[in-house]
């Protein structure tokens, strides 16, 4: 695509030469944030070709994230508004980051508790070897409590995230889930309160380059 026309990062005229380093797409550093051009649809190329090669997502990406995180309902005019960036823009990074993995969802965060669920318990599970844990997780699935179920290392070998209405619901729940093919043993812990919820937006600045692991 042939660049023609004024292009200008905070005001700084940018050089023919970085320009045919923006059509090559060759692996660059510099991530323009505020990018001013003539023409919109070129805005959206010159975006595309600045991604940086440190990581999965970059800087932009990330504050696109953390405002979607922040109001999932925000549409992608107010988006682009918000980060001042073309529309365009908007929409290719919401597609880039859809087909690598890295967005897999938009759905509604749900709190157990306020559904009536409020004992959450991680059970430890010893299975039968000779079936292989592919069909225990299946079965386990079918159990609405069960809300999620891994393979782990050490004593045991599956480790269940469950939840309950009360202590003596989550022996039903546990009765459940010996019961379930293929378990043999388990052991469960009860939660009693949840120092650190589960979060993903530190894990991305970092991925970022926003901030420093550690810091």
């Amino acid at each position: 695509m042939p660049m023609t026309g004024k292009l200008s990062c905070d005001g700084v005229v940018i050089p023919a030469s970085m320009r045919t380093r923006f059509q090559t797409a060759q692996p660059i550093d510099f991530l323009p944030v505020k990018l001013t051009i003539n023409n919109e649809r070129r805005m959206v190329f010159l975006y595309s070709m600045t991604i940086s090669g440190r990581g999965p997502v970059d800087s932009l990406d990330a504050a696109l994230i953390e405002l979607l995180a922040a109001e999932p309902r925000v549409g992608v005019l107010e988006a682009s508004k918000r980060l001042r960036v073309a529309r365009g823009t908007v929409q290719a990074r919401l597609e880039r980051l859809r087909e690598r993995g890295v967005i897999t969802g938009y759905g509604p965060e749900v709190e157990p508790a306020a559904l009536g669920y409020e004992v959450t318990a991680f059970i430890t599970l010893e299975i039968r070897q000779a079936g292989g844990h592919d069909p225990v997780a299946e079965r386990l699935a079918a159990i609405p409590e069960v809300l999620e179920a891994h393979t782990i290392t050490g004593a045991g070998d599956m480790l269940c995230r469950v939840v309950a209405r009360s202590n003596a619901d989550l022996q039903r729940v546990i009765d459940a889930i010996v019961s379930t093919a293929g378990v043999v043993r388990s052991a469960t812990l009860i939660s009693l309160a949840t120092q650190v919820p589960y979060r993903i937006l530190p894990l991305v600045r970092t991925a970022a380059g926003a901030v420093q692991p550690g810091s």
